[in-house]
């Protein structure tokens, strides 16, 4: 298991990361280009074939072991009616993911992943971010180790979502910090606020990036000062999951949002990652362009939970599945391009 025991720990990982095994990508594309089809006509299940095999370094690459982690924390801007829902509704969603009755439940099963849910300290919401930062230094490595604790070495893939009431305007914090813009630009609905909660959004990531934009000089202090538990476990579970060569599939605005820092302070942090789908959420797309990452699916999504990243697995299925079940022209018998 991954553990960063301090800071300098976290930004040494995230300033050396592991790149893929190029003979796994070669062998697989070898066995790509012998598949009975014309080539390149699978379009992006043939890239999505390759990008699993340089992670899990096999020309073959598997979708049995699947996890999703689901991280959830509640937050003090939450106070300033930046939310259509109350904060308490995070600790009662967290009760319907164990009782089985969420999205989530139903979509990790439909695609064959294991569900794990990952409460961090509901009962105390950070601070808020227009005052003060969000977490002291113990409290964001507390976080960021709990998402690197859900990692485990071998998974084929690792599906990231998240359960937070308020979380899209720490969200919106961050994607302003890490690419610039104004707050309007990354503020959106969320869970559907009206016109005045989206003015009361655009507002609490004005006064934030305002208090704390001047310190936040690396992707921890970012996230320690403008994120939230939830937030910074996401981040601390995509960097663990670099470490141990493990794919990541991204949900939506507020799972980007997280690695939003990391990638700012190393653009090839991203690598390792599939984005699930672009979302309705109004700063998703321009988040999405600036991390180099173009979306599986455009569902109008805005869920969370990794509803997404569950629906896109599925697609992630399909692409192995093809790559590794079809027969070869020589297999076939089938006369192969000349």
């Amino acid at each position: 298991m991954i553990r960063f025991d301090n800071r300098a720990a976290f930004a040494a990982a995230l300033a050396d990361l592991p790149v893929p095994d190029t003979s796994a990508i070669a062998a697989a594309a070898e066995r790509q280009a012998a598949l009975t089809k014309p080539a390149g006509s699978l379009g992006r299940l043939e890239e999505i074939a390759l990008f699993m095999a340089g992670w899990q370094g096999r020309d073959r690459p598997e979708a049995q072991r699947l996890r999703a982690a689901i991280f959830a924390g509640n937050h003090g801007v939450a106070a300033r009616g930046v939310s259509a829902f109350p904060a308490e509704v995070t600790v009662q969603m967290v009760a319907n993911f164990r009782h089985g009755g969420a999205a989530i439940n139903a979509l990790a099963a439909a695609c064959g992943a294991e569900l794990a849910v990952v409460p961090l300290d509901l009962e105390r919401p950070t601070d808020d971010i227009c005052t003060e930062a969000a977490m002291s230094e113990t409290e964001c490595l507390a976080a960021i180790n709990a998402g690197a604790a859900a990692v485990e070495p071998g998974l084929d893939l690792l599906l990231l979502g998240e359960m937070g009431i308020a979380n899209s305007t720490p969200a919106a914090a961050l994607c302003a910090q890490s690419f610039g813009g104004a707050a309007d630009h990354w503020v959106g609905r969320g869970t559907g606020v009206d016109g005045h909660g989206l003015a009361r959004k655009a507002q609490a990531v004005t006064l934030a990036l305002a208090l704390h934009g001047p310190h936040c000089g690396d992707a921890f202090e970012t996230l320690r000062r403008l994120s939230g538990r939830e937030i910074a476990a996401l981040a601390g579970a995509v960097l663990a999951a670099r470490m141990l060569r493990v794919p990541v599939m991204l949900d939506g605005f507020i799972g980007c949002a997280a690695v939003a820092p990391l990638a700012k302070d190393n653009p090839a942090l991203t690598g390792h990652c599939l984005a699930a789908h672009m979302s309705a959420e109004a700063g998703h797309e321009r988040l999405l362009r600036a991390l180099a990452l173009d979306p599986l699916l455009r569902l109008d999504m805005r869920l969370g939970e990794g509803s997404g990243a569950a629906v896109a697995t599925q697609i992630v299925r399909s692409a192995l599945a093809a790559h590794a079940n079809m027969a070869t022209f020589a297999e076939a018998a089938v006369a192969g391009a000349l």
